[in-house]
């Protein structure tokens, strides 16, 4: 029953959504617009620094994002309410993996893995998570960020489900970690649209360029999207790998 009515609510869903891309007018007419009044355009010749003098690494203060990736400028500070809306495709994917298979209960019968994958498994373990880590609170300095880092956190799990049978998560444990992120994450959010007139305004000092300590709030979103996606993604595994007890 229950896979019925997700296979109802899909097609209604898609028929909506198809009807409303039929009757967009505007959706068809990008081709008419100019380059120079692009928005990418704008950004490029945006000035950075109130004196307007060059952006060197460790020595401009209170640069607009404080970013030294400049991807990161982007993605979390320019169009950061973008980025909520694909952190919530994403538990929108993970809700409905949940319905799918249903309430957790026994480990899916797997087959014993041998004594080179165990032993491997609890050594590049802790790297995976060290390295996801490291991505997602150096990402206003060098690329990755939280999507990556918290997809490499997941990725550090699901070796373990793979070297180990007998291993399970605690999806009561993940549950409260992304309910938590995202929570934050939506509060840091409303405090930017007090504080700043808009959602996810920075309301933090963006400190020097380069240094771990800047670039306002991105550090914080940044470590927020790890542990969500990581979180996540991580459930998502584990709905796949264990299967509803029915007597």
């Amino acid at each position: 029953m229950k896979k019925i009515f997700i296979g109802i609510f899909v097609i209604a869903f898609s028929v909506v959504f198809l009807l409303a891309i039929s009757n967009s007018v505007d959706l068809f007419t990008y081709n008419d617009s100019l380059s120079s009044d692009s928005v990418s355009n704008g950004y490029i010749n945006k000035n950075v620094t109130k004196n307007q003098s060059e952006v060197i690494f460790n020595e401009t203060t209170d640069a607009e994002t404080g970013s030294a990736n400049i991807v990161t400028s982007i993605i979390v500070n320019y169009r950061s309410f973008d980025t909520l809306g694909e952190v919530t495709v994403l538990f929108l994917s993970a809700i409905g993996v949940s319905l799918l298979f249903g309430s957790t209960g026994k480990l899916a019968e797997r087959k014993k893995s041998g004594f080179i994958l165990r032993t491997a498994a609890r050594i590049i373990f802790p790297m995976l998570l060290v390295t996801g880590t490291y991505l997602f609170t150096h990402g206003h300095l060098t690329p990755g960020g939280g999507f990556p880092g918290g997809a490499m956190i997941a990725a550090s799990f699901l070796l373990l489900y793979l070297a180990d049978e007998k291993f399970v998560t605690a999806i009561e444990k993940i549950k409260l970690v992304e309910g938590s992120a995202g929570t934050l994450y939506v509060l840091i959010g409303i405090t930017g649209l007090v504080t700043g007139g808009y959602f996810l305004a920075n309301f933090i000092p963006t400190g020097t360029v380069g240094q771990l300590i800047s670039s306002g709030i991105i550090p914080l979103i940044y470590v927020l999207i790890g542990l969500k996606v990581g979180a996540e993604i991580t459930s998502v595994v584990s709905r796949y790998l264990q299967e509803e007890v029915t007597s």
